[in-house]
């Protein structure tokens, strides 16, 4: 059974996440992108998972190709891109793979406004999808707006609340905005508490 994934527009992790989805269905998949990167990391994860891949490009858009080993099984999805020791910690100390996400704008990197507020929504969306979710995400500084109404991350955030994650946002920043009656996810916290709890944290996250 075949399936074709459209993740045409949607930028990395988006096509890699959801051809991760798609072969826990089925054993044969097509992954349409539209960038050359997004291709590439498709193939990269056909190829560390022994999957055989190919790629045409027809239309403006590059037709990923993958199918799964006859040996292969559905678990195989869940090591992708850990390494051994990565394994090992998550088979014997789960409890240590625990990590705390600290956003502190609304937008990913440097460069382009608009491309960071791509990346930083591709980057929350990517967190509902992780393996091993986050225990605290805290928004701090412009991050505040990404919990607040308007927000496009508004939906992944209360899916992650949802699964247990706490959501905070400093209510200095939020006030700082006018934006404190408009929280729309999570609690709102204090910067000595942010302090106490990055400090605390086994990881911190920051993108």
């Amino acid at each position: 059974m075949s399936k074709t994934v459209d993740a045409l527009g949607q930028l990395c992790p988006i096509p890699v996440i959801k051809a991760k989805k798609a072969l826990r269905e089925v054993d044969d998949v097509t992954v349409l992108v539209d960038n050359e990167i997004s291709a590439q990391n498709l193939e990269k994860m056909a190829k560390q998972l022994g999957y055989t891949h190919s790629t045409e490009k027809k239309d403006g858009a590059y037709h990923v190709h993958i199918q799964k080993a006859k040996e292969s099984s559905v678990e195989q999805l869940d090591t992708y891109e850990m390494d051994e020791e990565d394994i090992k910690l998550a088979a014997t100390h789960h409890k240590d793979q625990s990590y705390v996400v600290a956003i502190s704008t609304d937008r990913m990197g440097q460069g382009d406004d608009e491309l960071g507020k791509q990346l930083i929504k591709g980057f929350i969306y990517a967190l509902t999808e992780q393996d091993v979710l986050p225990d605290k995400i805290l928004f701090y500084n412009g991050g505040v707006k990404l919990t607040t109404e308007g927000s496009e991350s508004l939906e992944d955030l209360k899916s992650l609340e949802e699964r247990g994650v706490e959501i905070q946002s400093c209510g200095l920043c939020l006030n700082f905005f006018g934006l404190t009656e408009k929280l729309q996810v999570g609690s709102i916290t204090n910067l000595y508490a942010v302090l106490e709890q990055l400090r605390k944290a086994n990881r911190v996250v920051r993108p």
